[in-house]
């Protein structure tokens, strides 16, 4: 896994915050106990966690030589359940809304 820090920080996020929370088309969404530009941030960090983690450890392990197709499998399955987690993290945020219009699907 490589050792270069994340671009979305908590500094980062508690930086973003404001930026998002100045563009319309976020705050549009805002409900009074929860702003959406910080909902869209720390969505954000843990899409940024889930696509390192699929990238960085999960796929390279496909490759590992000694892997049974069991432990292939396991992996496979650990993908998936990062897959799942971005799921989550694209549906929270009311601001990809539209992603799941029926003329997406």
């Amino acid at each position: 896994m490589t050792t270069e820090r994340p671009l979305l920080s908590a500094d980062n996020v508690r930086l973003l915050i404001p930026r998002l929370a100045a563009i319309p088309s976020v705050r549009q969404f805002d409900q009074p106990s929860e702003p959406q530009a910080a909902t869209l941030a720390h969505s954000l960090t843990d899409l940024e966690r889930s696509f390192r983690a699929v990238l960085e450890t999960l796929l390279p392990r496909l490759l590992d030589p000694v892997l049974t197709a069991e432990d292939l499998n396991n992996v496979l399955l650990e993908i998936g359940e990062e897959l799942r987690h971005v799921l989550y993290h694209i549906r929270d945020p009311k601001f990809f809304d539209y992603l799941f219009d029926d003329k997406n699907r």
